[in-house]
């Protein structure tokens, strides 16, 4: 009988296991459904401050998921980590909070006690900010964050930020310092030797896996989640093995992310109780909201390709050196709502050293997709529909977006630092493009070599092979092109969130209150990016950290009484 039983190890997970294992007298167990990675077992790929490679090998996502992105958009694979630390393994290191007005909205939204001043302490508890010290920012935490250092920026992203501040977009110090607009260098998480630093490793390090309390148990799917009646006593695990195994707890929390934490819930009998009915699955609570509010920064890219003075001197250097936050001015929209990532390449392999992009998203989205279940099995994974662009304002702030990435690198101030500008998104093609393989690379060498020696023939080379048939002009002349291909080939950021959203018990939406327990039951909560009421304007990892760490401090006090008596685990054939 465990007192936490924690399911998904992914960046949350980890943090929870970390911080409720330090009260030795309370006994915790994480079930990872992916493979442990630790400070000796991380594999190069996703040790390396540059992380073109970690999220396109099989091993670290879930191999068979898909989600479509929008109406117009075929459901395609979505990269989700299936491993210890989560996104915080093969994500893009990027270590900002957002937008304060953003807790502030949670509050609103029904979130009781989530506003900027309560979680500001977590956002300061969780860092070691290596290069600002204040009121901000925390100086003893387990995630490491600095700047990459100025001598290491490439000349294309100095000439994309000479670019922007000729435009009025200044450059400022501090990423997650005051909220405004302009440009910024940004914020990473790396280790002392640069190297990624995923949550199973800075925060379950060797002291808190050598801990007698807690068990780390990976290779292991949940199956379901148990109840005696609407009590949350524990759940079923699929070993690798292909054997069962009942885990018994006296909390049950839910941390496998805002697509598979969801589906869990409802494949257990919490969710929309008519379509559970139809799947053949008992309801425990019948809650609408579990699934809905989907969330993702939809995003579009205007890349260049770059002159070999323009190209970085240090290729295993972190690519997204610099970003530009600014406002969309579009009517019932949030200041900075728009974000622009700057990379000094595009990719891990030789084409992509050869393009620089600005990778931009909308910032505070407003679109809302859902996951539901294709059956009642563990080993199917859910639909996921994003339904990106269905609310118009995102779609004109990706159309502005284009024109916007278009005219910063036609600048003449970029001239030598840039050749022929085109639209780009990370389209399945390109996805497809980046596995490594030795088809691929001949196809990559190949093109790399063309591009190189093509001269005056540069443009057309691209039209043809990279953007198959459209230029940046006839899109920038046509608002109709522009929004035919902005619907086309919209893209998201691996930033999944809401589908379980913290509100009151009396909005028939809400799946969690405030302390993160499941409406309608009793001993189960959730604890990740889908708890969140509405996405911030940051890339998502940093702030599910933020989650993680408050409600650690609300579950330690959450245990009761030892009275119930030891169980043994109960063993299933297949």
């Amino acid at each position: 009988m465990f007192d936490f039983l924690i399911l998904g190890g992914g960046s949350a997970g980890c943090v929870l296991a970390a911080r409720l294992s330090e009260d030795a007298h309370a006994t915790v167990c994480l079930v990872e459904a992916g493979r442990d990675i630790s400070a000796r077992t991380m594999p190069d790929a996703i040790r390396s401050r540059y992380p073109g490679r970690a999220y396109l090998d099989t091993r670290n996502i879930w191999r068979t998921l898909k989600a479509r992105m929008s109406e117009r958009v075929a459901t395609r694979r979505y990269e989700q980590a299936r491993l210890l630390g989560g996104g915080s393994a093969i994500n893009a290191l990027m270590a900002n909070r957002g937008s304060p007005s953003d807790y502030d909205e949670w509050e609103t939204l029904g979130a009781d006690g989530w506003n900027w001043q309560a979680c500001l302490p977590y956002f300061r508890k969780l860092e070691t900010d290596c290069d600002f010290q204040g009121p901000l920012h925390g100086d003893d935490g387990p995630l490491r964050i600095q700047r990459t250092a100025s001598p290491r920026i490439s000349p294309f992203v100095r000439g994309v930020l000479g670019s922007l501040a000729e435009r009025g977009h200044a450059l400022h110090d501090d990423q997650n310092g005051p909220w405004e607009d302009g440009t910024f260098i940004g914020s990473i998480a790396v280790s002392a030797k640069g190297e990624r630093i995923p949550t199973s490793v800075c925060y379950l390090d060797d002291a808190a896996r050598a801990r007698s309390n807690l068990t780390i148990r990976t290779g292991e799917v949940v199956e379901r989640i148990l109840f005696d009646g609407k009590r949350a006593v524990g759940a079923r695990i699929v070993r690798a093995d292909g054997t069962r195994e009942d885990l018994r707890a006296r909390r049950v929390i839910v941390s496998a992310g805002a697509i598979h934490s969801p589906a869990l819930l409802m494949r257990s009998g919490i969710g929309p109780g008519d379509e559970l009915a139809a799947l053949g699955i008992d309801v425990v609570a019948d809650r609408a909201g579990v699934g809905r509010n989907l969330m993702e920064h939809p995003s579009i890219a205007v890349s260049a390709f770059l002159p070999r003075a323009a190209r970085t001197p240090f290729p295993d250097e972190h690519h997204e050196q610099a970003i530009v936050r600014f406002s969309s001015g579009l009517a019932n929209t949030v200041q900075g709502d728009m974000h622009g990532a700057i990379l000094s390449r595009s990719g891990w392999h030789s084409v992509g050293y050869r393009l620089g992009t600005i990778f931009f998203w909308v910032n505070k989205s407003y679109s809302r997709g859902r996951v539901t279940l294709a059956s009642a099995s563990a080993f199917d994974e859910p639909s996921v529909d994003f339904a990106m662009l269905s609310d118009s304002r995102d779609l004109e702030r990706l159309k502005l977006a284009l024109r916007f990435g278009a005219s910063i690198l036609a600048s003449p101030s970029m001239d030598a630092r840039r050749d022929v500008i085109f639209a780009s998104s990370y389209s399945p093609r390109v996805a497809a493009v980046a596995v490594p393989g030795k088809w691929n690379a001949l196809q990559r060498g190949t093109l790399s070599a063309l591009l190189d020696i093509a001269g005056p023939l540069r443009g057309a080379l691209i039209k043809s092979v990279v953007t198959q048939g459209i230029t940046i002009d006839e899109l920038l002349s046509d608002d109709s092109a522009m929004t035919q291909f902005v619907m086309r080939n919209v893209g998201g950021t691996w930033h999944p969130s809401g589908t379980c959203r913290m509100g009151s018990s009396k909005d028939p939406l809400a799946v969690t209150d405030a302390r993160g327990a499941v409406h309608g039951v009793e001993g189960l909560h959730v604890c990740d990016a889908s708890l969140m009421p509405s996405i911030p304007c940051a890339n998502t990892n940093v702030p599910t950290i933020m989650i993680a760490e408050r409600l650690a401090d609300t579950l330690r006090g959450a245990v009761p009484g030892k009275q119930e008596p030891a169980s043994q685990a109960v063993n299933y054939a297949p």
